[in-house]
C-alpha cells in the first residue's frame, strides 16, 4: 500500500482548515482539508431565513439554524472560492413530492459567469414524516430530515473563482434550500499498489450500470490466497449485495476518487455493504453510497458492519445513504480514521455489542438520523469482548435529525475526548444514558474531555445525563465549552426512581444558554435522582437563573463557580 505517501498527501490538505484549540492548547473536532461556506453569509438575491430553534423546519435542522432559499427565476447564491479546489459539495434541500417517494429537479452551477453544469437534486433521501421510526407518507405530518447532499468534482477553481448556484427558467422546484457549500482540495488518485490485484481483472466494469459484486469476491479470494491487497482502482462500480472479509487488504483510489454504489432495486439482499467476518481486515480510500431511504431496524442496512476481530483498520471511508455508516461488533483494537459518515437514516458509527480497546478518530459525522457517534454495549447479540476502553478522539459531529452527537449508554471507561459537536437540532451533545439495555450498565469512570459544543441541547441539554433503566454512575466531564445552547446547557434527568451517581463536572463554560426563550445553564428535570459535584463552572449570559434543582437530586458546589445561582426547587 502506497500509506506514507497517501498520508503525506493527506496531511497537506489537512492543514488547510485547523481544529478549533481550547484554552489548554488541545485541539478540538477534526482536522478537515474542505473549507465550509454558509449561505446566508454568501452574495445572495434570495432570502435569508432564520435562525429557528423550534418547530420541524428546514431552517432549524440548517448550520448555525439559517439558510437561503431561491424561488424565482435569476435568483442565485454567490460565494467567492478562497482556495484552489477541485471537490465540490453542496447541502440543500427541495420540496418533497405529494406522495413521499421523492422529486427530481435541477440547480445551475455557474463558475465565473459561465454556465458550469447542471447539478441535479432530489428529495428521495430527504424528508421523513410522524414518529419514530418515521415513514415517508405526507400526510403523517411532523417533517423532519429536510436535507441531502450532493458531491462532484467540476473542474478546477481556483482561488478568487466566483461560484455560484442560480434558479434558471429550466429549474423546476418550486424552490431551492441551501444550507452550506464545501469547497475541497482533492488529491490526485492514489496509485495502486505493486502487489495488488485489481478488481478489473475479475471483471468488474467502472462507470456503467453492471453488477461487479461477483468480480469483487473473486479477487478478494485470489488476494487471500496470494496474500496480495485488492485494489479497487477509479471509477463508479456497481455493488448489488454486501461483501463478506476477513484477512484481506482493500484499497481504493481515494473517496473522492473510487465510489461503491448500490443499485435501485435496494432490497435487504441488494444493499451495498461490507460486513467484517473475522480478523486482520483493511478498509481505505473509498467512498460506499446506498440508496436508502427509509429506517427499518430490523434490517441489515449498515455501510459497514458486523466484527473486525482483531488487528483490524477502517480508513478513509465515505459512507453515505445507508442506515448507519459503520455498526460494528465484538472488536479488539478496531482503529476508525479519516472516515465520513454522512447523511444516514441511523447512527453515523456505533462502536455496539463486545468492542474493546478501539478507536475511532478524525471522523466526521453529519446528517444522520440517530447518534452521530454512539457506544452501546448492547445485549441483542452474543458479546465475545468486555465492552470498554473505547474512545471517540478528534471527532467533529454535526446536523443529526434526530438524537445526539457524542452517546455512550454504558461500558467499562469509555471515553470522548478532543471532539464537537456543532447543531445538534433535537437531542445533546455530550449524552451518557442508561436508556437501552446493556451487557453491565457503566463501569469504572467514563470521561468526557476537552469538548465543544455549540447550539445543541434543544431537548436534552447541550450536556444531558438520563439515569433511565438502571442508575448512571461514574461520569466524568472535564474542559467542556457550551456555547448557544437553544435550551437548557447542563440537564439531569431520571426515571423509574434511578439515580445519578459519582458524577463530577470541572471546568466547564457555559455561555448564553436558552435562546429559545426556554431552558437555564443547569436544569434537574422533574423527578431526577442523584446528585452531581461542579467545580469551575462559569456561566455567562444566562437567560434565566443558573441552576434549578428539583426535589431528591443535589447539585453539590465545590470551588471556583461563578453564575450558578439558586432557582426556586421544583421549578
Amino acid at each position: 500500500m502506497n500509506v506514507l505517501s497517501l498520508l503525506a498527501g493527506f496531511a497537506a490538505l489537512t492543514a488547510l482548515v485547523p481544529s478549533p484549540v481550547s484554552a489548554s492548547g488541545s485541539e478540538r473536532g477534526a482536522t478537515v482539508p474542505w473549507m465550509t461556506y454558509e449561505a446566508e453569509d454568501a452574495n445572495t438575491s434570495g432570502t435569508k431565513i432564520g435562525p429557528d430553534y423550534t418547530g420541524n423546519t428546514a431552517a432549524r435542522e440548517a448550520s448555525g439554524r439559517r439558510c437561503v432559499r431561491l424561488t424565482d427565476t435569476a435568483q442565485y447564491l454567490e460565494i467567492k472560492a478562497k482556495s484552489d479546489s477541485q471537490g465540490l459539495v453542496v447541502r440543500y434541500s427541495i420540496p418533497d413530492s405529494a406522495d413521499g417517494r421523492g422529486a427530481d429537479a435541477t440547480l445551475s452551477l455557474y463558475i465565473n459567469g459561465k454556465l458550469q453544469q447542471k447539478l441535479p437534486m432530489t428529495s428521495k433521501y430527504s424528508y421523513l414524516y410522524g414518529a419514530y421510526p418515521f415513514k415517508n407518507e405526507p400526510a403523517a405530518g411532523t417533517p423532519r430530515n429536510f436535507w441531502d447532499e450532493l458531491r462532484l468534482m467540476p473542474g478546477a477553481i481556483r482561488a478568487g473563482d466566483a461560484i455560484r448556484l442560480q434558479k434558471d427558467a429550466d429549474d423546476a422546484a418550486t424552490e431551492y434550500l441551501i444550507d452550506f457549500i464545501d469547497l475541497e482540495a482533492v488529491p490526485a488518485p492514489l496509485e495502486k499498489p505493486a502487489d495488488a490485484l485489481a478488481v478489473t481483472e475479475f471483471g468488474a466494469t467502472p462507470n456503467d450500470a453492471s453488477d461487479d459484486r461477483a468480480a469483487f469476491l473473486a479477487a478478494i479470494t485470489a488476494a487471500k490466497t496470494q496474500k496480495k491487497t485488492v485494489w479497487i482502482p477509479a471509477g463508479q462500480f456497481v455493488v448489488k449485495g454486501a461483501i463478506d472479509v476477513a484477512d484481506v487488504v482493500i484499497q481504493g483510489a481515494g473517496m473522492w476518487h473510487t465510489t461503491l454504489v448500490g443499485v435501485d432495486d435496494y432490497t435487504p439482499q441488494n444493499r451495498v455493504a461490507f460486513y467484517g467476518r473475522g480478523s486482520n481486515i483493511t478498509l481505505s480510500d473509498f467512498a460506499i453510497v446506498g440508496k436508502l431511504n427509509y429506517r427499518n431496524d430490523a434490517e441489515p442496512n449498515d455501510g459497514i458492519g458486523e466484527s473486525f476481530g482483531t488487528g483490524s483498520t477502517i480508513r478513509n471511508i465515505w459512507v453515505e445513504h445507508t442506515k448507519a455508516g459503520a455498526w460494528i461488533v465484538n472488536s479488539d483494537g478496531l482503529v476508525v480514521e479519516g472516515c465520513r459518515f454522512r447523511n444516514n437514516i441511523a447512527d453515523g458509527i456505533n462502536l455496539c455489542v463486545g468492542m474493546r480497546n478501539s478507536v475511532v478518530r478524525n471522523c466526521t459525522a453529519r446528517g444522520t438520523g440517530d447518534d452521530c457517534f454512539a457506544m452501546w454495549p448492547a445485549t441483542y447479540a452474543k458479546s465475545t469482548n468486555s465492552h470498554g476502553g473505547n474512545r471517540f478522539i478528534n471527532c467533529t459531529a454535526q446536523l443529526p435529525f434526530l438524537a445526539q452527537a457524542f452517546s455512550i449508554y454504558g461500558g467499562d471507561s469509555n471515553s470522548v475526548e478532543n471532539c464537537e459537536a456543532i447543531d445538534i437540532p433535537y437531542g445533546a451533545g455530550l449524552y451518557a444514558s442508561t436508556t437501552f439495555p446493556t451487557e453491565f450498565g457503566f463501569r469504572g469512570t467514563t470521561t468526557y474531555r476537552n469538548v465543544r459544543i455549540t447550539r445543541a441541547g434543544d431537548g436534552d441539554g447541550a450536556i444531558g445525563t438520563v439515569a433511565n433503566l438502571i442508575d448512571l454512575v461514574g461520569v466524568r466531564f472535564e474542559d467542556i465549552e457550551i456555547i448557544d445552547s437553544p435550551k437548557d446547557g447542563i440537564r439531569f434527568t431520571s426515571m423509574k426512581e434511578h439515580a445519578l451517581r459519582d458524577a463530577a463536572f470541572d471546568r466547564i463554560q457555559i455561555s448564553n444558554p436558552g435562546l429559545s426563550g426556554e431552558g437555564r445553564a443547569i436544569a434537574a428535570a422533574h423527578g431526577a435522582a442523584g446528585s452531581a459535584t461542579i467545580s469551575n463552572v462559569t456561566i455567562k449570559n444566562s437567560k434565566a437563573p443558573g441552576w434549578i434543582d428539583t426535589p431528591g437530586f443535589k447539585l453539590i458546589q465545590k470551588s471556583g463557580n461563578s453564575g450558578v445561582n439558586e432557582g426556586k426547587p421544583g421549578s
